[in-house]
């Protein structure tokens, strides 16, 4: 009889509190005494950062003008960080506010000691963590009555991704320049985390999905590769976006939960029971 799998899509470096909080979850929660699962990582995609000094240069320029930085995700942050090597209140001789979609991206900035200065850094983020996104940072933005026509803003991202936000604020009249600080490389189809993918049962299967863009390659390769098929499989989605993505690529059952990873693990030990 083949057990219960779970399975981590996020990047390795990510992944792994995840994985440590879950792991530790199901064994207090009680579930595992009747049925221990197996939790498989499988980085879809891994977070390479930009390490260009002409790129420190121009985003140095950029910022020395800025009225708002808006950083799209956790990553975006550490490679800014890790480019510039400076305090984020040094760029400027004003200290220029800061836009966020969602909880991982505020806690990354508190570990770099950003909204916790002398004279803190104002930091925007939806109230509401259903609206973790590029929608509901806009509705945050717009509460501040700015004239956006007298606006510099920049967006932080990666490679690729939606230009919602860029274009919305355009629209409004800001001078808006978006900067790619990161790669995201898809998961080498000869990797042995693909292995232990195709030796469970699809059927016993839950994928936390936390990357639009990953289940879209998780979709290619599943075309191509996988002998068993994703409509027998569930998937746990903390975003609409991602659901989306989910349903399109065929997984048979497919829930969204609010965001954060206390989200996902209630979600995970749910399923677990059923």
């Amino acid at each position: 009889m083949s057990i219960k799998s779970i399975v981590i899509t996020r990047p390795s470096g990510q992944a792994r509190q995840l994985i440590e909080t879950l792991s530790r979850a199901i064994e207090f929660s009680g579930v595992a005494k009747r049925s221990l699962p197996q939790i498989l990582s499988l980085p879809l995609l891994t977070i390479v950062p930009k390490d260009d000094e002409q790129l420190a240069d121009h985003i140095a320029s950029v910022l020395n003008n800025a009225d708002l930085a808006i950083f799209v995700s956790p990553n975006a942050i550490e490679s800014v960080m890790r480019l510039l090597e400076r305090d984020w209140q040094d760029f400027s001789k004003k200290i220029i506010p800061i836009g966020v979609m969602g909880g991982s991206s505020r806690l990354a900035l508190n570990n770099h000691g950003i909204g916790q200065e002398e004279n803190p850094t104002p930091i925007w983020i939806p109230n509401n963590n259903q609206h973790w996104d590029s929608e509901g940072l806009w509705q945050e933005l717009q509460g501040l009555g700015w004239d956006w026509s007298t606006k510099r803003v920049v967006i932080f991202k990666g490679e690729g991704g939606r230009d919602w936000l860029a274009d919305t604020l355009s629209k409004a009249g800001a001078t808006v320049e978006a900067i790619s600080t990161y790669s995201r490389i898809p998961l080498d189809i000869d990797n042995p985390a693909w292995q232990a993918i195709q030796e469970m049962d699809f059927s016993k299967s839950l994928w936390l999905l936390t990357s639009s863009e990953a289940v879209r390659y998780l979709g290619k390769v599943a075309a191509d590769q996988f002998a068993q098929n994703l409509n027998v499989a569930s998937a746990v989605c903390p975003h609409h976006n991602i659901a989306d993505a989910a349903e399109q690529i065929g997984f048979g059952e497919v829930f969204t939960t609010e965001p954060g990873d206390e989200a996902l693990i209630k979600a995970a030990l749910a399923w677990l029971i059923i």
